[in-house]
């Protein structure tokens, strides 16, 4: 194996798996996630999962509490009034979000020191219930050292579930409470729908199949009417708008005023997103501003990523910036300018080395005061960005998991 410069984190670990692995058994292992939902998994699982020290861990942490200091303070509301479109705004907002994702990039800074460095957040769902499926199968296939766990804060699989259980049902029967996305089983995620069914009780519904009678929706089950008394929302809005004129009429009544409650809000998803990036001041959070409010512009503009506020799966984002660039927009309003991190050549793989991604899952139950940090994904990558059209054609990368030493 060619070794790389970069020291990996916990090196010991890393050189162990990677000299126990075979294609053999990853192939097996492979056949053995795909074993509870055939086909489901519509995206690249990686060779291997990531290893996190403590310390690491406590530094990423960090950073999500200080971003939770400003999402639970009496003003953000206030702060983050902007961040909802008109066009997708959504009557009957509760009073938090259920759900928060972090994703931390794995970075290099001036020292050659490795940190994490927060790329963006979302008050929106992520593969919640496929990660314990993942974990389950990693641990059988892989040697995964007793002191290190994916979940997080003295969580299990079993009270992860139960807390999981609990946000998305709310006390309502399974039957009235449903996933709702549009054209689910075609979605890339699918696997997280058919785990979320399998760990709840609850069905998967496309936005097509709602039936509205005033201010009460339902939906078709063996014939039979239900009412839908809460919604777990797994539809984008800005994926929304991309769709045929027929969905995107059909997704109007989600902004009418209905009795039905949401798990989270789909305000929340503009709210806790990349427009709160520039109230949050943490070492671990790259400086970011609101392009309308930057008065002289950087001369190093090579350092920073020009990114929409409204984009849906990474679309619009401009890696290499120039002034051309920014005087093309004409929505300053809705960009903001962030300071470009880099990524660590971190993973050691048997050719080149892959950078990687964490997303930290943060759970709110009604009635606490904060979220909760209970689990994560990773993702791995060996192209200029995380994400599949980046990397097609290499291995080592792909959607992964991170365990953290306890």
């Amino acid at each position: 194996m060619r070794q790389h410069k970069k020291v990996c984190m916990v090196p010991a670990i890393r050189k162990q798996f990677n000299k126990n692995f075979t294609e053999e058994n990853y192939r097996a292992y492979l056949a053995d996630l795909d074993r509870k939902h055939p086909g489901a998994i519509d995206f690249r699982v990686a060779e291997t999962p990531v290893f996190v020290d403590r310390k690491f861990k406590d530094n990423i942490l960090s950073a999500c509490e200080s971003i939770v200091d400003v999402i639970t303070q009496y003003n953000f509301k206030t702060l983050s009034s902007q961040a909802i479109p008109e066009n997708a705004r959504v009557p009957n907002e509760n009073a938090h979000t259920d759900f928060i994702a972090f994703d931390f990039g794995i970075c290099e800074n001036e020292k050659g020191e490795l940190e994490p460095q927060l790329i963006e957040m979302q008050g929106f769902p992520t593969l919640f219930a496929y990660q314990v499926w993942h974990e389950e199968v990693t641990r059988k296939h892989y040697a995964i050292p007793d002191n290190y766990s994916t979940y997080l804060n003295g969580y299990t699989k079993e009270t992860y579930k139960q807390l999981l259980r609990d946000i998305i049902l709310n006390g309502h029967p399974a039957e009235n409470v449903i996933l709702l996305e549009i054209l689910p089983h075609q979605q890339k995620t699918r696997i997280d729908f058919y785990c979320t069914t399998d760990y709840t009780g609850i069905p998967v519904v496309c936005l097509t199949e709602l039936l509205q009678e005033g201010r009460k929706l339902f939906y078709r089950n063996d014939g039979r009417k239900i009412e839908v008394k809460r919604i777990y929302n797994r539809i984008i809005f800005d994926d929304l708008q991309q769709q045929s004129p027929e969905i995107q009429k059909k997704g109007k009544l989600l902004l009418t005023d209905l009795d039905v409650e949401w798990v989270p809000h789909p305000n929340w998803f503009y709210r806790i997103s990349k427009h709160t990036l520039p109230f949050i001041d943490h070492p671990y959070v790259p400086k970011t501003r609101f392009l309308n409010e930057i008065e002289t512009l950087p001369d190093d503009l090579e350092n920073y990523v020009l990114k929409p506020l409204f984009s849906f799966a990474g679309q619009g984002v401009v890696i290499d910036v120039t002034k051309v660039d920014i005087d093309k927009v004409t929505d300053q309003e809705n960009w903001i300018l962030q300071r470009k991190v880099k990524y660590a050549d971190v993973i050691q793989t048997p050719d080149t080395p892959a950078k990687a991604e964490i997303r930290i899952f943060y759970f709110w139950k009604k009635g606490e005061p904060r979220p909760v940090a209970v689990n994560n994904l990773a993702r791995l990558s060996k192209g200029k960005m995380i994400g599949v059209r980046y990397n097609k054609d290499k291995d080592w990368v792909g959607g992964s998991l991170v365990f953290f030493e306890e």
